[in-house]
This record gives C-alpha cells, sequence and structure tokens, in this order.
C-alpha cells in the first residue's frame, strides 16, 4: 500500500503549533482544512504557481496543490518582473495562489479527492544552469516520498523533534525537506522566519537545517551557537561547510553537524548519518535505493553520477536538455566533481564547470547574471564568476565593459530584473574581456580583484 506523501497531515497527536512560521501558528488540522478549501478550488488546473513567501498561507498553497494533484510552481518572493514573468509563462501556471485564488488559514474545506498517483509532477522547481533562464524540473511525488524517507533512516528522523530552519520556500531544502519532510515525518516545525542566530537559539529544536552561511553566522555568535547544544542533530546542505565553520559547531555545540549532498533535479542523494562518524568535507552515503558512480576517474576523483527513485522526470518542455542530463545508460550527471573513500563516504571537491556559483546556499547561473548585465543598455560586454568569500561561500563579482554606468547602478539593475540574491556583489570594470580565438570570454584570465 502507497503511504500518502503527507501523510501525517491528519494524523494523531495534533497541537495547535504543529507549525509555526515566522510567529504564526496552526494546527496540522487547520492547514488541511485551509489547504482543502485551495483543492477544491484548483482541481483540475494544469498547474498553479505560488508566491513562496515564509507564512503559513504559502504552506497551505503548495499542501492544497499537493492534494488536488496539480503540479506546484514555487516563486521567488525577490524575483524581478523578468523572471517572474519567464517561470508563470514557462510553467503554464494558470492561476498564482494567494493573488488568483484566495488562501485564508480561517476557511476550512473538505477535500475527499483520492491520493495522486506517485508518478504524477508534485512540483516544478526552477533551477538555474550556467546559460540561459531557469529550467523547470519535474519533481514527481515518489521522488519527494523516496528522499524523505531515505532521511528519517538517515537522520533518525521521527515525529518528536521539532525541525528548525528558516530557508525560503521555494527551492529542494527550505520546502521538500524543510516542509514536506516535517508534514510526512509528523514533526513539529518552526520556522524562523529569518535564519539569524538569535531565532535559532530561541527556538528549542532538536532538529536544525541551515546553509553554510547560516552556520558560519551562529558560529561567530558563541551565545547563540552554545543554545543548540541540547539539539539532536545539526543539519548543512545546499553547499559545503568550510571545516573552520565544522569545528567551530563542534566546539560551541557539542556535536559535529550532518553534511548532505543533492540537486534540485535529484534532492538529497548522499547523507552522513544521525548514527554513523561526520567529519569535515564528507557528505556521507548514499540513501537508500540511490547508486552512485564516478565518471572519467583521475586520481581517485570524477564526475558523480546517480542512479534511483529520488531522481526528478525532466526539464519541462525541454527534451534536449533532458536528455543531455543522462548518460546513455540512464545515469544522471551531477557536474560535480567527487571522492569516495574504502568505507564509501563520499567527498564533494569541485563543480565540472567554472559557471554554476553557490553563494548563501543558492545555485547561481552565471550566464543568467550576464544576459541580465547585458540588458542595461551602457553594457556590451560581461562575464560573472563565483569568488571565494568567508560567510557566503562564494560572491557574485561581475566583470563588465560598460561605458556611462556605475557600479551601483548595475547592481540595482540585476536586482531588478531577477531575484535579489543573484545581483552581483562587486563589479570590476574593463576595457575589454580575455576572449580565445573563437570570441568566448576566458574567465581563467580574467584580472584579480
Amino acid at each position: 500500500m502507497t503511504v500518502p506523501l503527507l501523510a501525517s497531515l491528519a494524523g494523531p497527536g495534533d497541537r495547535p503549533d504543529a507549525l509555526t512560521i515566522a510567529g504564526q501558528s496552526c494546527s496540522r488540522e487547520q492547514l488541511r482544512g485551509a489547504a482543502s478549501a485551495v483543492a477544491s478550488r484548483i482541481a483540475g488546473a494544469k498547474s498553479v504557481a505560488v508566491r513562496a513567501t515564509p507564512s503559513v498561507e504559502t504552506v497551505a498553497a503548495v499542501v492544497g496543490g499537493l492534494l488536488a494533484g496539480v503540479p506546484v510552481v514555487p516563486l521567488p518572493p525577490d524575483a524581478g518582473p523578468a523572471e517572474r514573468e519567464h517561470i508563470l509563462r514557462d510553467s503554464g501556471a494558470e492561476l498564482v495562489l494567494g493573488e488568483d485564488v484566495p488562501v485564508d488559514m480561517r476557511e476550512q474545506g473538505s477535500w475527499t479527492g483520492a491520493e495522486p498517483g506517485p508518478a504524477s509532477t508534485a512540483l516544478v522547481l526552477y533551477t538555474s544552469g550556467t546559460t540561459g533562464a531557469p529550467k523547470g524540473a519535474l519533481i514527481p511525488r515518489a521522488a519527494i516520498a523516496a528522499c524523505l524517507d531515505g532521511l528519517v533512516d538517515a537522520w533518525q528522523w521521527t515525529p518528536e523533534d521539532t525541525l528548525v530552519h528558516g530557508l525560503p520556500l521555494f527551492h529542494v531544502h527550505g520546502l521538500v525537506l524543510g516542509v514536506l519532510g516535517a508534514l510526512r515525518t509528523g514533526c513539529r516545525l518552526v520556522h524562523t522566519g529569518r535564519p539569524t542566530p538569535e531565532a535559532y537559539a530561541a527556538a528549542g529544536g532538536s532538529l536544525y537545517f541551515g546553509v553554510p552561511t547560516v552556520w558560519s553566522r551562529v558560529v561567530r555568535d558563541p551565545a547563540a551557537a552554545r543554545a543548540l547544544s541540547g539539539a539532536r542533530l545539526l543539519v548543512s546542505g545546499s553547499a559545503a561547510l568550510p571545516a573552520p565553520v565544522f569545528r567551530g559547531l563542534e566546539e560551541l555545540t557539542g556535536q559535529r553537524p550532518v553534511e548532505r549532498y543533492g540537486m534540485t533535479e535529484t534532492l538529497i542523494t548522499v547523507s552522513a548519518r544521525a548514527d554513523g562518524e561526520r567529519r569535515p568535507g564528507a557528505v556521507g552515503l548514499p540513501l537508500p535505493g540511490v547508486r552512485t558512480r564516478l565518471a572519467a576517474t583521475e586520481s581517485g576523483i570524477g564526475e558523480l553520477e546517480v542512479s534511483g527513485p529520488t531522481l526528478f522526470a525532466g526539464y519541462l518542455g525541454r527534451p534536449e536538455a533532458t536528455s543531455a542530463a543522462y548518460t546513455a545508460d540512464g545515469w544522471f550527471r551531477t557536474g560535480d566533481i567527487a571522492a569516495v573513500d574504502e568505507d564509501g563516504t563520499h567527498r564533494i571537491v569541485g563543480r565540472a564547470s567554472t559557471d554554476l556559483i553557490k553563494s548563501g546556499g543558492y545555485r547561481i547561473g552565471a550566464g543568467e547574471v550576464e544576459n541580465a548585465l547585458l540588458d542595461h543598455p551602457a553594457v556590451s560586454e560581461a562575464a560573472v564568476v563565483g569568488v571565494a568569500h568567508e560567510d557566503l561561500g562564494q560572491e557574485v563579482v561581475a566583470y563588465v565593459v560598460a561605458d556611462g554606468v556605475g557600479e551601483r547602478e548595475l547592481i540595482d539593475f540585476v536586482a531588478g530584473h531577477l531575484s535579489v540574491h543573484k545581483r552581483p556583489r562587486r563589479i570590476r570594470f574593463l576595457d575589454a574581456l580575455p576572449r580565445n580565438a573563437m570570441g568566448k570570454p576566458q574567465k581563467k584570465l580574467l584580472p584579480p580583484l
């Protein structure tokens, strides 16, 4: 018998603060009622979008889509008009929940529709690649269930946990793990609104999620870090956790953080275990049912390829991109360079491409930022790179050839077109970009800042 995706939504042990998001609480029964009202209004739609603010209304909107079997397209709340228009047009979303369709936590519907099939699309998550606009990854219900059940096993995740995080609700980490995970396991969820050290310290959780930027800030606030010493598990993901931050958390909280690895297209595939060894730079072992291998191995490292039940069903409307993402024998090409130790522990050691930037837990495609810069009439050339940054992991830096425009104007211009987190933090003006004989910019030849 297939377990419903949101297995605990109306289960036993409900409490009035089963979910608390940015200070607003509701029970699972109240959430189901509000989501049922949404489901009744959108049943039969091709897909729906939701502006994914940190709110109980966002959760009710997403759950409403899942109940009705309508694919949900989360919109970054800081998306500029060009990015928002692209996602809505590309996804074919017929309605925006909370705008075209009301989402009211006081409304209590009674959805009685059947559980959608496991192969049906639950979410369409837009992910940045190295070139062009973001692509919509089709995430099946079965993939989400397999991912979450694997993490239940790896992290010993139970209904007795209180999960705390303050991550955005439009990507895998914050939405799939951080919200749907709580609704599948039945644990209490506290979303802090913003992931500040003070908010994490005050939440009193047993299980915490954060990206390296969050954990580096926690370590710089020793009082807040020590307040987490009673937690059962601290989990870091979305980018590599710097070893000094790993060691700082261990020193201040008395425990080593768990690191895990995944992508939008694969969800979480590899993780350290609650009952296993945790060491800096190691992302652990494959989840149940997931297989990994290294392609073109050199000196014990190679591009990581994965296969298993957590994978996406392809890019929406892009069969060629979908085909290119897989090997001839059906393994997904992650584009990340990994090493596998003798005991099977995986370490991610780099990126096959230099054009995917990981900043503050976000994956940012350099080509998307370059295209936004080139939309400015004063910019004739642009090259965007990620530069090591103590807090963000990497910061977005742009090299541009431009006439009559300043750094602040260009930064604000990009922030007005794309999500704010994709804006360049610094801009270097050049007379020309270094290029090869084919005219392609040579980023490795860009001058140092």
